[in-house]
């Protein structure tokens, strides 16, 4: 018997909570603290739900068309247990990728995890904690006395799911605790308020995607807005964390020297001084590959992103795969620009890249 989708009125949910509208739920994560809480939050804000034997196998989703399918599934969260422990690599800026959820419930038109979640664009939360920081003590033991990072954002956004999970929390106290361990993870979301007060000892650095207004606003649907971002950077700088600021994409598009340059100004004006002397910033231009292009083009048939092959240039990777990036000369045009206007507003930062 299918599950009626409760049809809610229509929201700005860029100020709120992910909620989803329907949850799957494995019936061993309900034997773990964090899936019985979550259970019980379902239950109590009547969001319809099922019973799923893998969190990897979510198949009839509500929908007459494909469309209709893939954007019920970014509305859609799994619940489950993280059964393989073998953490992935995640260089460069990590050692390895802690995976603590996967999927994300924001529309970004250009989204790598378009390709790479495929079929399974639905948001999962995994419940067993414990054997995730085990096994992140493992790997931290195994390299000591190395530093080990771990990223946490590799295949989500997990300040997004942070109010349901909770799992942020428990990671960063963790990682206080770890002489060699580090965390990292970035977000587009700004529900950072239940992580001001987590012992961190400096062990996290919290990155914040952020990009123009123009950007924000046409191809980043269902993430927080650019002044909420920035507040909340603000925020969590004041809370002592390491901060840094991703720019992507980058995208080359009219007046978009006017918007950047308003991106950089008002990181200026929020961010305290204290927060200046540790500052990082990762500039990562426009790419596409003829995949994504295809899979974007069906998910967003009105997407004013531009992915005009004739009018890129093509870049090889290291494992044979390559992109679409802009040509030579608008690309030094954008990381001129931006490190021209990075250095002026924060001369004690560091750009790690631009690629």
């Amino acid at each position: 018997m299918s599950t009626k989708v409760i049809q809610r009125p229509r929201v700005d949910r860029s100020s709120l909570s992910f909620v989803p509208d329907l949850v799957y739920f494995e019936p061993a994560a309900l034997e773990y603290p964090k899936g019985e809480r979550i259970f019980q939050w379902a239950k109590q804000e009547g969001i319809p739900y099922k019973m799923t034997t893998s969190h990897n196998r979510i198949l009839n989703l509500p929908g007459d068309t494909e469309l209709e399918k893939y954007r019920m599934a970014k509305r859609t969260l799994v619940v489950g247990i993280r059964k393989t422990l073998k953490f992935d690599t995640s260089k460069p800026s990590a050692e390895y990728a802690i995976p603590i959820a996967t999927g994300c419930m924001a529309h970004c038109h250009y989204c790598y995890l378009q390709t790479t979640l495929g079929a399974k664009p639905y948001v999962r939360i995994y419940v067993n904690i414990d054997d995730i920081l085990d096994a992140a003590r493992g790997y931290i033991e195994e390299r000591s006395p190395e530093v080990t990072r771990f990223e946490a954002a590799c295949t989500s956004d997990p300040v997004g799911l942070e109010p349901i999970s909770g799992s942020l929390r428990e990671l960063i106290a963790f990682m206080a605790e770890q002489p060699h361990g580090r965390l990292r993870f970035v977000t587009k979301f700004h529900h950072v308020d239940s992580l001001l007060d987590v012992p961190h000892n400096g062990h996290t650095r919290v990155r914040f995607s952020v990009n123009s207004k123009y950007v924000i606003k046409n191809f980043e649907p269902a993430t927080s807005h650019f002044e909420q971002r920035i507040e909340a950077a603000a925020k969590m700088a004041g809370a002592g964390y390491p901060i840094g600021f991703i720019i992507a994409p980058i995208i080359w598009y009219d007046e978009w020297e006017a918007g950047y340059g308003e991106l950089i100004e008002a990181l200026d004006k929020a961010l305290p001084m204290d927060a200046r002397s540790d500052l990082t910033f990762e500039l990562i231009q426009h790419r596409f590959t003829k995949t994504a292009k295809g899979v974007i083009e069906k998910r967003y048939p009105r997407t004013k992103l531009e992915m005009e092959i004739e009018k890129r240039k093509y870049k090889w990777g290291r494992w044979g795969q390559g992109k679409y990036v802009y040509p030579d000369e608008q690309a030094n045009a954008l990381r001129m620009f931006l490190s021209e206007r990075i250095f002026h507003h924060f001369p004690q930062s560091q750009i790690e890249y631009f690629t």
